[in-house]
């Protein structure tokens, strides 16, 4: 029996667990199994359509996402995911232009450098995708990110910035030159540091900036400060040519720079000769649609385009003074620190290493785009007198005192190099991208900064500038002229250079000797024709502008020697390139304008090679070409017989074309005495007997030779003669007939305004009795032409002579016999009829001829119709009824014998039609002389 005690303790009794047994389960424990069965919705897993994804299924949205991320691994590989998709997806740059641009200029500033290598690479991607027109609205965000990472305290960022730069000015120049205002400051601040006020080094001359060295960049403090004027180069190239036209006159490198300084000018296409016989008034406005030259500061409103804090522009000399102030300084300094490390490499100051070359290179460059920063002529003026008084001083102490300058040839050891470290310090430097810089080049820059700081006109003072003009003059001299070869862009700096010095020293000995050195240049062989283009238009332009401004370029020797070789080089250029002949017209043609003698001496000498009716200039030249030619015409002193003889032969071959060959005729009347031309010399242009051969060879379209030539021809297109067409007629082309008919209406023009009309009719008849009357084989054209002048040229009181007469007969009848056996042209046809009829009509005598000559019982069978229709188109016509009626017996005899011939019972058609002719002529005249009877 147990007692209480033990009952107690039976009731809390603990459960001895052992190692290795199993733990027994609580008697209060709950069972947790259960049983389920899956559910399958296909319908309801399936995923959105998100659009086009990487190779790991993320899309666009998922990607611009992760670039917040703080793990930059993550955020690179968002990057390079982007590329990838818009490579394969162009579409959507367009569509999420904003989001990716604003997400990929945020990273510009990120700790990490390979992000911002791979946000500079997205860009660059972007950016060729991309228009400008397109990036517009979200720019200022871009150049908000830029600004920070320029002014990072980075100096990894400030690196990786300029590369960014270098995208946007690839891309976006004009853009990106908007933003001057803010960007060059943050170029300044790259470089140097604002000095401390109150510590007076801002009074000591060398602006309010200093230059700073940071120890902690991957390349030399030098380097980095060539790499940032480097870029700065490209900004305010970009600046310069990004401005629009009408702002500025000075936009383009080189001739330009001079010749573009009296603006530009929109030419207007007038047509004289379509309003020479119009009564309509012809209206000419001012500046003829160009811009007007001097510039307003006046602008109705602002630009829209302008960024809030753009208040200052860079198109006043106040302005750029401001900068340049800051800028050139420091520059200043920068190569007095550069060159402190040459000259102890070296004790010849004119050896520059390739370092130092490229950064004074660079300055000098800078120093040019300062000065064009301006677009006004005045303003740049203002600019080169400040440029003047503040640092010539300085430049010729830094600059001229070692010029020329020559390249440093430095042995290097040969040693195993970083490749990487190397290829950074390139692309840190922009080494690759701007290469090496010739000290041709380097030497020509600075002669073209030096030469805007010599003032022009009496500002000039010789004594003060002889020194360093003289040393440029002889560098120039000898560049020129020994014999090398230049470039076009080294060449054209060149000639900027000879310009300025041409038109501020105005010395005629300078002139000769600065032109004679380009004249040497000029007289190479094998130029390229770029260079030949930039010497010609060098020249042609100094004589063109500067001609009468400036008298000791007018006196210059070597620019009437080159003057005087413009014809020779237009016969011997000709067609083998166009463009340079046009150019060699546009400088002949204002100075024989102008009567330059030594011009128009050498033009007379080679005016026949030059209008060769074969293989000269006016028949091998395009059309605008011929057109100046033909011009230049009117200032030739002298027409000699052989030109004249090349001259009508230019005018009927069918070279040039007919409204060229009537203005050349033209010109010939106008030169000779004999339509009212006074001449201050004795020589006359054209002699009497001259102008005469001239006008009647064109007028017969045919030389001597020629048309002996053609006697003797078995060629298809010679009809042969017979009793209806007496003269065996040559066919020429339609095209050769047309040109020369309008060429004959012109010499008609021309002969009937002379004085004498008797006295100018009798030299035609003699010429063409003479000439003409004894062919048996006539060119269709000459038989119009002949038929076209007489009736003209014949005076009332004056009559033609019986050989005259018999030839106009024959010519008549073989044109009639042509047109109605041969197909013609309408407009041939009408031509011929109308000359044919003119001259029956107005000769007097020559109706008769033609029908005295027609015998019906000379004609074969198949003539007959054709004298019937002959007969018919006579008696049609209106002003030949009264001439035929005074005729009527030859006529009635005439139609008897048709009649006779054919008496049978069946009559022809034609025959038919012309009884009916003939039966309404006559009773028309007798009805008509009835009613002169009755009153």
């Amino acid at each position: 029996m147990k007692t209480k005690k033990q009952k107690r303790q039976g009731d809390f009794q603990k459960i001895q667990l052992k190692v290795g047994k199993k733990k027994p389960k609580a008697d209060n424990a709950t069972n947790v199994n259960f049983r389920s069965k899956a559910i399958h919705l296909p319908e309801q897993l399936k995923h959105a359509d998100s659009g086009p994804t990487t190779h790991r299924q993320l899309d666009i949205k998922d990607l611009l996402s992760k670039l917040h991320h703080i793990n930059s691994n993550i955020k690179q590989g968002a990057l390079v995911g982007l590329r990838e998709l818009l490579s394969a997806q162009p579409t959507l740059i367009e569509l999420h232009a904003s989001a990716v641009l604003s997400e990929v200029a945020a990273l510009f500033t990120d700790k990490d450098g390979s992000v911002r290598a791979a946000a500079v690479r997205l860009l660059r991607f972007i950016a060729q995708c991309i228009s400008a027109e397109r990036v517009a609205p979200f720019f200022p965000l871009l150049s908000a990110h830029l600004t920070c990472a320029m002014t990072h305290i980075s100096e990894a960022i400030q690196e990786d910035a300029l590369r960014v730069l270098d995208v946007l000015l690839e891309h976006y120049p004009g853009l990106l030159s908007q933003r001057h205002t803010v960007l060059l400051t943050n170029f300044l601040e790259l470089i140097s540091q604002k000095r401390k006020a109150g510590t007076g080094q801002d009074k000591s001359g060398k602006g309010g900036f200093a230059l700073t060295i940071s120890t902690n960049r991957s390349v030399t403090a030098q380097q980095w400060r060539l790499t940032v004027l480097l870029r700065l180069g490209s900004f305010l190239q970009a600046v310069v040519e990004e401005r629009p036209l009408e702002e500025g006159v000075t936009s383009m490198i080189g001739l330009g720079m001079w010749a573009g300084e009296k603006g530009s000018v929109t030419s207007v296409d007038v047509s004289w000769e379509e309003h020479v016989f119009g009564k309509g008034r012809i209206q000419v406005f001012e500046n003829s649609g160009a811009v007007p030259t001097p510039h307003s500061t006046y602008r109705l409103r602002p630009d829209s385009k302008a960024v809030a804090g753009m208040n200052k522009e860079l198109c006043s000399a106040e302005t750029v003074q401001g900068f340049a102030g800051t800028l050139v300084p420091l520059m200043l300094e920068i190569w007095v620190e550069a060159a402190g490390g040459d000259r102890v490499q070296t004790d010849s100051g004119h050896l520059l290493s390739a370092e130092a070359m490229a950064l004074m290179f660079q300055i000098l460059t800078i120093l040019q785009l300062l000065r064009r920063l301006t677009p006004q002529r005045d303003q740049q003026d203002i600019l080169d007198a400040w440029f003047r008084n503040s640092y010539l001083t300085d430049f010729k102490h830094h600059f001229m005192k070692n010029f020329p300058y020559g390249l440093l040839e430095v042995a290097r050891h040969r040693k195993k190099a970083d490749g990487k470290r190397i290829r950074q310090q390139q692309v840190a430097t922009g080494t690759v991208a701007g290469g090496n810089v010739e000290p041709l080049a380097l030497n020509v820059t600075l002669c073209q900064v030096m030469v805007t700081l010599s003032l022009r006109g009496q500002d000039h003072v010789e004594a003060e500038d002889a020194d360093w003009l003289g040393t440029i003059r002889v560098f120039i001299r000898e560049t020129l002229s020994n014999g090398g070869k230049l470039s076009s862009k080294h060449l054209a700096a060149l000639l900027e250079v000879v310009w300025r010095m041409i038109v501020t020293q105005r010395s005629r000995v300078v002139t000769d000797d600065l032109l004679q050195a380009v004249y040497v240049q000029y007289q190479q062989r094998n130029l390229a024709v770029s260079v030949r283009t930039l010497l010609l238009h060098f020249f042609s332009q100094l004589y063109i502008q500067e001609h009468q401004n400036h008298p000791h370029i007018a006196r210059s020797r070597i620019l009437a020697r080159w003057l005087a070789s413009l014809p020779v080089q237009l016969v011997q250029l000709c067609s083998r390139n166009p463009q340079l002949s046009a150019q060699l017209l546009e400088t002949i043609h204002p100075a024989a304008a102008r009567g330059n003698k030594d011009l128009l001496q050498s033009l007379q000498k080679n005016a026949c090679s030059i209008y060769d009716p074969q293989e000269g200039s006016v028949v091998v030249l395009p059309v605008e070409s011929q057109k100046r030619l033909v011009q230049i015409l009117h200032f030739l002193p002298t027409f000699p017989a052989e030109l004249l003889a090349c001259l009508s032969q230019v005018c009927n071959t069918g070279r040039v074309s007919a409204s060229l060959a009537t203005m050349l005729i033209r010109t010939i009347h106008l030169r000779s005495p004999l339509s009212g031309w006074s001449s201050s010399s004795q020589d006359v242009p054209v002699k009497d007997v001259d102008y005469l051969s001239f006008f009647f060879t064109t007028l017969t379209g045919f030389s001597s030779e020629m048309l002996q030539a053609l006697q003797d021809t078995d060629e298809d297109g010679l009809m042969p003669s017979s009793t209806l067409s007496p003269l065996s007629v040559f066919t020429t082309t339609l095209e050769q007939f047309l040109h020369h008919w309008d060429v004959v209406e012109e010499v008609c023009h021309c002969l009937d305004t002379l004085g004498s009309r008797a006295q100018c009719f009798d030299v035609i008849q003699n010429a063409i009795i003479k000439n003409l009357c004894g062919l048996v084989v006539v060119p269709d054209c000459v038989c119009a032409a002949i038929l076209r002048c007489v009736p003209r040229l014949l005076d009332v009181n004056f009559l033609p002579s019986d050989t005259l007469l018999h030839f106009l007969s024959d010519c008549c009848l073989s044109m009639l016999s042509l047109l109605l056996q041969l197909e013609q042209s309408a407009r041939k046809r009408d031509a011929v009829w109308e000359a044919c009829f003119a001259a029956m009509s107005t000769v007097p005598r020559l109706l008769r001829l033609v029908l005295q000559s027609l015998h019906v019982g000379d004609l074969c069978e198949e003539e007959l119709p054709v004298l019937a229709q002959i007969l018919s188109l006579l008696l049609q016509h209106t002003q030949l009824r009264n001439h035929m009626m005074a005729n009527a017996s030859l006529l009635q005899h005439i139609i008897q014998d048709l009649t006779h011939f054919y008496g049978g019972e069946t009559r022809e058609q034609w025959l038919t039609d012309l009884l009916y002719c003939y039966s309404v002529t006559l009773s028309g005249h007798r009805a008509n002389m009835g009613m002169r009877d009755i009153y």
